[in-house]
C-alpha cells in the first residue's frame, strides 16, 4: 500500500517530521517515506499572519486539490472533502471540545454536528474519502468528557467510526512514561477499516481469533509501539455504543480507561501501567549550553518579593501590592486571599505551590500554549553557564517537542522569508505533540502498510 497521507489541523507538522523521521535541519531535504498529499492547518484566532502554516510551507511546500486549488489555509469546514486527492492514512491533531450534536435522530443518517466542533469535519473526511488508516492525537480529557456526562464524546467519536466501517483501537500515552523528554499525556487514536488486511488479522478472521485483551496487551497498533505490564483479562469491562447518534449524544455514559479498542460497535476498555526501562531523556540534556540572550533572563526583582525560601502568601489579612504579586515567586507559590462571587457572597481562595524552579535532571513539564509568559505553567529554569534564572528559548522549546532547533524559526509569507516572533514559536510548541511518540509509531505503521 502506498504510504500517503492527509494531515488536519497540521500545525507546524509534527505528524510528518515523526512520519519521515525529521530530526536536524539536514532531513528537510531528504525524500520523504510519507507522500503528504494534501494538509490543512488554518488558526481563527490569526487576524494578520498564519504562522503555523506559513511555518509548514516554509519547510514542506504547499498541497494542492483535485482541482489545482491551494486550500490548505482555508478553514477546514468551508473545504469540500471530495476535493481531497486521496491518500491512506489520514492524521491529525484535533481540538477537544463539546461533540454534542445539533439534534436528536433515531439514526445517524443526515446527522449534522454543531458549528464550530472541528470532529465534523473529520467525520466527514472519513465520509468523502474512507481511508483505510487513521491517527489522530488529543488531550486526555477527551475519554471522560464532558464533566457532566461522562465519556459521551468519545462515545460519539466510536459510534462515528463504526458507522463508517472501522475498528478503533486508543491509548492514553505520557511521553515520559518511555523515557522521552516531557510529562505529556495525550490520547492517541488508530482506527483501520474492517476490510483492511490488518483488520481482517486483528479480528482473526485467517487463524485463531485475537480477544479484546490480546489487541489491548500484546497484538495491536499501541501494544507494539509501547508495551505495557501485564493485567487480569477480567478488568476489561465492555459497552455496546448505542446506534444512533442522536441517543448516544443525549444519554450515553461510561468510563472509557486508558487503553482499548472499539470492534463491531462494542468498546472494551481497560486501565494499563506502561513497562518501559530503557534510557531516559531530561530538561538539562536539551538545555542550551552556551551564551543564552539576555531577554530570557528573569531580573532579580522579578523573582523574589520576600525570602526566597518562602512558597506561601496569606492574603487574608490583606492584599500584597502590585510588585510582589508580579513576581515568580507569589505566582507560582501557594496563595489564600478573599474573593466575591458573582451574587455578592466573600469567600476563601486558594491554591497549592508549583515547584518555582524547574528540575533539570526530569522531563520537563507538559508545556502549554502560554509557554514563556508570567504564568503559574511557564518553565524558569537556571541556566546552564551563568546559574542565573530564565525563561526556556524557542530553541529549547522545539527540542523538548523533539523538532529540530529552529523549525519554527522562519516562515514563508507572501513569498518571502520571514522569522516567526519568538512568542509565536513558544505557543506553537504548546501546541504541538511530541514528534518522538509518531517517530515510535511510524515503525509500526511501515509494517502494516507493508502487509496491504
Amino acid at each position: 500500500m502506498e504510504k500517503t497521507v492527509c494531515e488536519l489541523f497540521a500545525g507546524v507538522g509534527g505528524f510528518r517530521c515523526g512520519l519521515n523521521d525529521i530530526t536536524s535541519a539536514d532531513d528537510y531535504n531528504k525524500k520523504e517515506k510519507w507522500e503528504t498529499v494534501w494538509f490543512s492547518q488554518w488558526e481563527p484566532a490569526e487576524k494578520k499572519t498564519q504562522y503555523a502554516h506559513a511555518c509548514y510551507v516554509y519547510h514542506f511546500g504547499s498541497c494542492y486539490d483535485i482541482d489545482g486549488n491551494d486550500t490548505t489555509n482555508y478553514d477546514i469546514e468551508e473545504v469540500d472533502k471530495c476535493k481531497i486527492p486521496d491518500f491512506n492514512l489520514l492524521v491529525g491533531g484535533f481540538p477537544c471540545q463539546d461533540y454534542s450534536v445539533a439534534s436528536t435522530l433515531s439514526t445517524s443518517k443526515g446527522l449534522e454536528g454543531k458549528k464550530g466542533i472541528l470532529w465534523w469535519s473529520i467525520r466527514e473526511t472519513l465520509e468523502a474519502k474512507q481511508p483505510p488508516f487513521v491517527l489522530l492525537e488529543n488531550v486526555d480529557r477527551l475519554l471522560k468528557s464532558p464533566a457532566k456526562q461522562r465519556g459521551r464524546d468519545f462515545g460519539i467519536i466510536l459510534a462515528c467510526f463504526r458507522d463508517e466501517g472501522y475498528t478503533v483501537e486508543w491509548r492514553v500515552i505520557n511521553a515520559a512514561d518511555y523515557g522521552y523528554q516531557q510529562r505529556r499525556r495525550r490520547v492517541f487514536i488508530f482506527a483501520y477499516k474492517n476490510d483492511t488486511k490488518y483488520a481482517v488479522r486483528m479480528a482473526g478472521k485467517d487463524k485463531d481469533c485475537f480477544s479484546a485483551s490480546d489487541i489491548i496487551s500484546s497484538e495491536g497498533f499501541f501494544a507494539k509501539a509501547f508495551p505495557i505490564e501485564t493485567f487480569d483479562d477480567k478488568r476489561i469491562v465492555a459497552k455496546e455504543l448505542p446506534y444512533g447518534l442522536g441517543d448516544l449524544s443525549e444519554h450515553f455514559v461510561f468510563c472509557f480507561e486508558n487503553a482499548g479498542v472499539m470492534m463491531d460497535g462494542v468498546a472494551y476498555t481497560v486501565k494499563t501501567s506502561p513497562k518501559y526501562d530503557g534510557e531516559r531523556r531530561t530538561l538539562g540534556g536539551l538545555m542550551d549550553e552556551g551564551d543564552v540572550a539576555e531577554e530570557y533572563f528573569i531580573p532579580e526583582d522579578r523573582l523574589y518579593y520576600t525570602v526566597p525560601e518562602a512558597t506561601h502568601s496569606d492574603e487574608t489579612g490583606g492584599r500584597l501590592s502590585s510588585e510582589a504579586r508580579h513576581t515568580w515567586q507569589y505566582i507560582k507559590g501557594a496563595k489564600k486571599y478573599y474573593r466575591k462571587a458573582s451574587n455578592g457572597h466573600e469567600y476563601v481562595y486558594s491554591e497549592g505551590p508549583v515547584p518555582m524552579i524547574d528540575e533539570s535532571d526530569k522531563p520537563a513539564r507538559t508545556m502549554l500554549t502560554s509557554e514563556g509568559n508570567f504564568s503559574r505553567t511557564t518553565h524558569i529554569v537556571r541556566d546552564k553557564q551563568t546559574g542565573r534564572i530564565r525563561l526556556l528559548t524557542p530553541e529549547e522549546t522545539e527540542r523538548i517537542q523533539g523538532f529540530p532547533t529552529n523549525h519554527t524559526k522562519y516562515c514563508l509569507v507572501d513569498g518571502e522569508v520571514v522569522q516567526m516572533p519568538g512568542k509565536k514559536r513558544r505557543f506553537m510548541m504548546g501546541n504541538a505533540l511530541v514528534v518522538d511518540l509518531i517517530k515510535d509509531m511510524e515503525k509500526v505503521l511501515s509494517d502494516i502498510f507493508e502487509e496491504e
